[in-house]
């Protein structure tokens, strides 16, 4: 074999490994910087000047996290309190308090970041929506099957994820939430 077929096979697995590895990361929505507050996600340069290119083509691909951090701070969860992967086929309780934030919503997604279809038109749950007496302590349920009060239904996908949205965040969104005031995502049973 030539020298120059030796480094243009090696120049075409390198585009094909790499360029490949590189969707695959992205399709993932992986956030290399990112910071995890127990079984939510969230990353350090989103919706910044600062935000990486890998940050911005997940964000070109899934458009979940649109606004600058000064308007909106994004956390998202694919597992439970316990580290286990979101079901479809279970009941979860996700209870939470009051914000540091003007409103917020927590909104029910497949892996791929799409809306679950489902019967009822419901997608997501908003602090706007909440009677004033639940504001700071409000209870959503995510299962299958109509829940009372509260429900954010799954369509009893393999596995979802959620995400949270606080708008105008106290801190004008230079920082986190803490693991106290964020939701709590317990497992409520698996049919």
């Amino acid at each position: 074999m030539r020298n120059w077929q030796r480094v243009a096979i090696c120049a075409i697995a390198g585009l094909v490994f790499g360029g490949g590895g590189a969707v695959l990361s992205v399709r993932a929505g992986a956030l290399g910087s990112q910071n995890m507050i127990g079984p939510w996600v969230t990353g350090r340069d989103f919706g910044t000047e600062q935000a990486s290119r890998y940050t911005r083509a997940v964000v070109a691909l899934r458009g979940l996290l649109a606004l600058p951090a000064t308007e909106a701070r994004y956390y998202t969860a694919a597992t439970d309190d316990s580290g286990a992967p979101l079901d479809g086929a279970c009941r979860y309780v996700v209870t939470g308090g009051t914000l540091p934030a003007k409103w917020w919503s927590l909104t029910l997604y497949d892996r791929e970041g799409y809306l679950v279809p489902n019967e009822a038109g419901v997608y997501s749950v908003g602090s706007a929506g909440l009677p004033p007496a639940e504001a700071a302590n409000w209870r959503v349920m995510i299962a299958p099957k109509v829940q009372p009060g509260h429900w954010l239904p799954t369509g009893r996908i393999a596995r979802f994820e959620l995400t949270l949205r606080a708008y105008l965040p106290a801190d004008g969104g230079t920082g986190d939430f803490s693991a106290g005031q964020l939701p709590r995502i317990a497992n409520a049973g698996c049919a």
